[in-house]
């Protein structure tokens, strides 16, 4: 990916394209199975779902399918515990939605539609401090890994969206916890339920119409 951008007094950016309003849907939609693969009950939703058990009596999702729309899926009911982004494509299984966190949640119990991810224009910017201080950087593109683009931490205590929907990881690579970021000032790590001030790697969620979607490819096993 070709980067362009300048550096000034600690503050750096990365610039970005628009994209046409021709690529974003606008009714979302995802149906959940009961069983993994795509088997047993199943029931389709247009809108959140705060506690999968009082919906359709599920007591978990076993596989899903986004058909439309970009998605945010909770570990619990109530939009509580870990957060797995879902956008347009197949999870024919828990992995495919949790196998590259930091710990693997096999429960998915909540789940509600990001609205925001429909802007054309995206922009955060983090600071590695609590409260908006210390050394700050604003992104409206894709990075990997804050610390090759020179953030030299792997801190970041607070940020503000001024666009658009974003998704923070834990470690570069997008790889460990996810952490929602949409419109607004999150003064305190704490207000992304992380367990720690810890973000390495933060890309843009975008509503998929226009791009391939997710395909999920299982882990080798090795042969004997």
């Amino acid at each position: 990916m070709t980067q362009i951008g300048s550096k000034l007094s600690g503050l750096w950016k990365v610039y970005t394209p628009r994209l046409r309003d021709s690529d974003f849907s606008s009714l979302p939609q995802i149906v959940a199975w009961e069983e993994p693969s795509f088997q047993g009950r199943k029931h389709e939703f247009t809108s959140e779902c705060y506690d999968l058990g009082s919906s359709c009596a599920f007591a978990n999702v076993g596989s899903a399918r986004v058909e439309s729309g970009t998605w945010v899926g909770f570990e619990h009911p109530g939009f509580q515990g870990q957060q797995f982004v879902l956008e347009q494509g197949d999870y024919p299984c828990w992995e495919a939605w949790s196998g590259s966190n930091a710990y693997h949640a096999w429960r998915m119990s909540s789940f509600r539609p990001i609205a925001c991810a429909n802007r054309r224009e995206s922009k955060v910017t983090l600071y590695e401090q609590e409260n908006f201080l210390g050394r700050k950087g604003e992104l409206t593109e894709d990075c990997p890994s804050l610390q090759a683009m020179g953030w030299n931490s792997s801190a970041v205590g607070s940020l503000y969206v001024h666009s658009g929907a974003w998704v923070g990881y834990q470690y570069p690579g997008y790889r460990g916890y996810q952490y929602l970021f949409e419109p607004g000032d999150f003064g305190h790590w704490n207000e992304w339920s992380a367990f720690r001030p810890e973000v390495q790697s933060v890309r843009r969620v975008r509503d998929m119409r226009w791009g391939h979607g997710v395909r999920f490819t299982p882990p080798e096993i090795p042969s004997n």
